[in-house]
């Protein structure tokens, strides 16, 4: 076992989801390390995308002298910083995902997001700030990788070519930056009812400037919700749902939380560009930590069922349980999820569910604590 084994072998993704079927690091970070190693010492080194620390913590067990490194989720700084203590290589600095992460970086190492626009970004920041000679590393496992990761590369970088495969692997090295500047965050606005909503999204924002259908489906029902002071839109992406229930409830406060910065980010603008940002308040949280027992008279909650690639109820069920902690006595939890997943015990476990509306895809539930 080399050394790099061994400290894989040993971290972790405490705080999130753990489970036998879930890795806290896979061959395609093994692979960029690899061919960034082709390059001679490491130096300071950027890494974007990294999931529990196997980048970060990698690079540096490489030999790099310091690591700025940017996470979209606030579960997986955690985790990095978990294993960061465990491990003792502590040298590297948490950046949001703006210039001050790569400006001047001569090496970043990416973890490809599955999302085009979230690379699109990242490609665009990196080939506008970085420095003239820099080399970006970009790995992910080959059945997540398209040709229009190629192609989406080249509109921010002169040469773009791939890595042999290695494992179900491959890396992506684009050089020669185009500095083609900033186009994030984008904007689409959106007829709904008699009124409209406008959405501001970031690239890792999930559905981007779309509304996606579950929340189309949730939406529907704002009518039927019953009247409160303090509202939570929960695993909240770009803020449609709280956002649309403060534009129609002028009375009402509403605190969105999500894990990711896109989403926070995303929100934050949404919010801004219909007028109501006053009465949203974006905070990004691993699902309502902070928020006080008891305390919420409405809830709204359009739960993820993805783990990275994987089909998992996990984080799901651990939000809904959060939402059951919050939930004031007589407060209510409305949740739209894929009908063929069996959500509605976890909501049972919170309270009296009744099912609002449901079709082949998705499934509208009201708990009553």
């Amino acid at each position: 076992m080399t050394d790099r084994d061994a400290l894989f072998a040993g971290l972790r993704r405490w705080p999130d989801v753990e489970d036998p079927t879930l890795q806290a690091h896979d061959a395609s970070d093994e692979l960029i390390l690899d061919e960034a190693a082709k390059l001679g010492p490491l130096g300071e080194v950027v890494v974007i995308g990294d999931r529990h620390g196997a980048l970060t913590l990698g690079a540096l067990a490489a030999g790099a002298s310091r690591v700025r490194v940017h996470q979209d989720s606030i579960v997986g700084e955690r985790a990095l910083d978990a294993n960061a203590e465990r491990t003792g290589l502590t040298a590297f600095a948490h950046h949001d995902l703006d210039a001050s992460l790569v400006e001047g970086a001569r090496l970043v190492l990416l973890q490809l997001p599955r999302a085009l626009d979230a690379l699109d970004e990242i490609a665009e920041l990196v080939a506008t700030h970085a420095a003239d000679d820099v080399v970006l590393i970009a790995g992910g496992r080959v059945k997540h990788m398209s040709m229009s990761m190629n192609a989406l590369l080249g509109r921010s970088f002169k040469h773009v070519h791939a890595s042999l495969g290695r494992r179900k692997s491959r890396v992506l090295h684009a050089e020669r930056p185009l500095r083609p500047g900033i186009s994030w965050p984008r904007s689409r606005t959106h007829r709904l009812g008699r009124g409209s909503l406008t959405v501001v999204a970031h690239g890792a924002a999930f559905a981007g400037t779309s509304i996606d259908i579950g929340a189309q489906t949730l939406l529907a029902h704002l009518d039927e919700m019953p009247d409160a002071s303090h509202a939570i839109d929960l695993a909240c992406g770009t803020g449609v749902l709280g956002v649309a229930l403060a534009q129609g409830r002028p009375d009402v406060q509403v605190l969105a939380t999500d894990a990711s910065a896109a989403a926070i980010a995303s929100t934050r603008a949404t919010s801004a560009a219909n007028g109501v940002a006053e009465r949203v308040e974006a905070r990004q949280a691993d699902g309502l930590e902070g928020v006080p027992d008891g305390s919420a008279g409405l809830i709204l909650l359009n739960p993820p069922f993805h783990i990275g690639a994987a089909v998992h109820t996990g984080i799901a069920e651990r939000l809904i349980a959060d939402a059951g902690r919050a939930l004031a006595p007589g407060g209510e939890l409305w949740c739209v999820w894929n009908s063929h997943l069996g959500y509605r015990a976890a909501l049972d476990a919170v309270g009296r569910t009744r099912q609002v509306s449901r079709n082949p895809k998705f499934t509208v539930t009201a708990t009553r604590r």
